[in-house]
């Protein structure tokens, strides 16, 4: 197979994640809400933006791949200021400072594709940050990706980190690309955690020792194979996939807990008919989705552009996408 930087630029793009291919989607099996919750943008953010998590006082914390910067919004003011910068910026149209999460008071940021396998000088990894301009390489997950790779079809070595767990201390990563989820350690262990076919695993979140899981789906990403499964994570047993909490979503990027017994998941949108491989979704397709009793989907909102991270804190559900914007949606009380 062909490796060159042009060639894996393609590749990682198209055969990895919700940014792939160009197709026409069919429809989605969720029922649509009766009014659509209003989307409410509260900020753009000058590099794009991908991952997020709520941080110690509950602010969120959203990372910028384009320049390798963390920013911090309060949920109450919705004032932006810079967290962290210097991590390694984005080499491809994907990848860069993909994810973070805290342990404790202490920032960690996952970075994908920025290796030498598609002609990048920085290392994938999970690094933490330490102050305003300083990190620390904790585990250097494209060299261990690279020696250990995956039982499916790849064409990045180092693969595709996309979301990064807190869990048991450790952090569990999903790799779409890879197809599995790794467990890496603050002391820089890293073990497969969870392998799986070709279903492009995205998003986490973790109630007790189930974590749900988000999954794209393979290429095309057809609705029907988006879906939010749940994952036995109990202590005594290997991670193994027990149930399919919901299917039918159109490119599922995430999934998150809310109130009660509530799960939401998002949705990337829609490709163009014979767009250009790589592409990512039709601006202002992508949606917001409530998991039903039956398995099903409710819209909740509609008209998100090419959203990538969803958090849920109370009725409030925060989603960023790449075009920058942070948005707020309202949440039903039922």
């Amino acid at each position: 197979m062909d490796r060159t930087p042009r060639t894996i630029q393609r590749l990682a793009v198209v055969a990895t994640l919700s940014m792939s291919t160009a197709f026409i989607a069919a429809p989605v099996s969720a029922s649509a809400a009766d009014a659509a919750a209003p989307v409410d943008v509260v900020a753009t953010l000058p590099g794009g933006a991908t991952g997020t998590a709520l941080g110690p006082g509950g602010d969120l914390y959203v990372t910028s791949p384009q320049n390798g910067t963390v920013y911090r919004i309060d949920r109450r003011t919705q004032q932006v200021t810079t967290f962290h910068q210097g991590l390694p910026a984005q080499v491809l149209p994907l990848g860069g400072v993909m994810d973070i999460a805290f342990r404790g008071s202490t920032a960690y940021a996952l970075v994908t594709l920025v290796g030498p396998d598609v002609g990048g000088d920085a290392v994938v990894g999970l690094y933490r940050l330490d102050g305003p301009t300083s990190s620390t390489l904790v585990a250097d997950l494209g060299q261990w990706s690279t020696e250990h790779p995956p039982s499916t079809e790849y064409a990045v070595p180092s693969g595709v980190q996309y979301a990064l767990q807190p869990f048991r201390g450790d952090f569990l990563v999903t790799d779409g690309h890879h197809n599995r989820v790794l467990r890496v350690g603050t002391d820089g262990s890293i073990e497969e955690f969870l392998t799986l076919g070709n279903v492009v695993p995205t998003g986490m979140d973790r109630r007790g020792s189930t974590i749900l899981l988000a999954e794209a789906g393979p290429v095309p990403h057809n609705p029907e194979t988006g879906r939010v499964v749940a994952v036995d994570a109990s202590p005594a047993r290997s991670a193994t996939v027990t149930d399919v909490v919901a299917s039918g979503g159109r490119l599922l990027v995430d999934v998150e807990r809310g109130r009660g017994s509530s799960i939401y998941a998002l949705a990337q949108g829609v490709f163009a008919a014979g767009g250009e491989p790589g592409a990512p979704a039709l601006p202002d397709t992508g949606s917001l989705l409530r998991v039903n009793p039956d398995g099903s989907f409710t819209t909740i909102a509609t008209g998100l552009d090419r959203p990538t991270s969803l958090e849920v804190s109370g009725r409030t559900a925060w989603v960023v996408g790449l075009d920058g914007d942070v948005v707020t949606v309202d949440l039903p009380r039922s």
